[in-house]
């Protein structure tokens, strides 16, 4: 990454890693994720991975084929848990869980470590979040009860996850899993998401963020890394024991 890069985008927190292509980036992150998921195995039973949908997944799932480490893991140890859903029928093509389960379908993922959204329930963010925690609870150390890796995208509007310039989901502090709502949230809605305290006190947070639509956005978030409510991407900060990762092409960043 060239001097000039990494000035431009200072104010982001965390790792910057800028590849020549999205593919390139995409692969870089498989290869981190694998490692990282290997040596989260080594010391629990059941690591719990977190996808968003989206660009980011498209360009992860071709990334997953062809990195070897990871159909080396042991995907039985490893459940798949969903970072946000649009609430829609089960069987229409805009739901985030067909693409994910596309995804995993790449790796030998038992069906029952796979987690979807119930969005067609009324209650489905509640019952999805004590899942969750049950799922979390089952360490013995109740200081390692968070997720083990999340994987996230950045719209061209500063989103990520369904977590909205303005929605009301930005200033959820205790709930982990959401409904969110209003006007910002892009059709369809309301939206199902993971919320900031969750993907906070993950060990490991991805951003995959290419493709020149992006630039603007990026560009935002590094100029005001504090303004959430309009850049929630700047409201990914990692908490003690976290660490963040971004995943840039050039086209994301050629003009920054």
């Amino acid at each position: 990454m060239s001097s000039g890069v990494v000035a431009s985008l200072h104010g982001l927190r965390g790792e910057k890693i800028v590849s020549p292509t999205a593919e390139d980036a995409a692969q870089l992150l498989a290869a981190r994720l694998a490692n990282h998921l290997r040596q989260r195995l080594a010391l629990v039973p059941f690591a719990h991975l977190a996808l968003s949908g989206g660009s980011s997944t498209e360009r992860l799932a071709s990334a997953l084929t062809a990195e070897s480490s990871m159909a080396a893991l042991d995907w039985s140890r490893i459940h798949v848990w969903m970072v946000d859903e649009r609430c829609v029928p089960a069987n229409d093509p805009r739901r985030n869980a067909n693409l994910i389960r596309e995804l995993v379908a790449r790796v030998p993922l038992p069906a029952a470590n796979l987690h979807p959204m119930p969005v067609e329930k009324a209650d489905g963010a509640a019952l999805y979040e004590a899942e969750l925690r049950a799922a979390l609870a089952a360490r013995p150390d109740a200081n390692d009860r968070r997720l083990d890796a999340v994987i996230l995208g950045m719209g061209p509007d500063g989103h990520s996850a369904s977590l909205f310039p303005g929605s009301p989901a930005l200033d959820e502090q205790e709930r982990l899993i959401v409904l969110n709502d209003g006007d910002s949230v892009t059709l369809p809605r309301p939206r199902m998401t993971m919320t900031y305290p969750l993907l906070n006190r993950t060990h490991f947070i991805a951003l995959l963020v290419t493709g020149a639509s992006k630039r603007s956005a990026l560009e935002r978030a590094a100029a005001s890394p504090l303004d959430f409510r309009a850049l929630p991407v700047t409201g990914i900060v990692p908490a003690p024991g976290s660490c963040l990762l971004w995943c840039l092409d050039q086209g994301a960043v050629s003009d920054l």
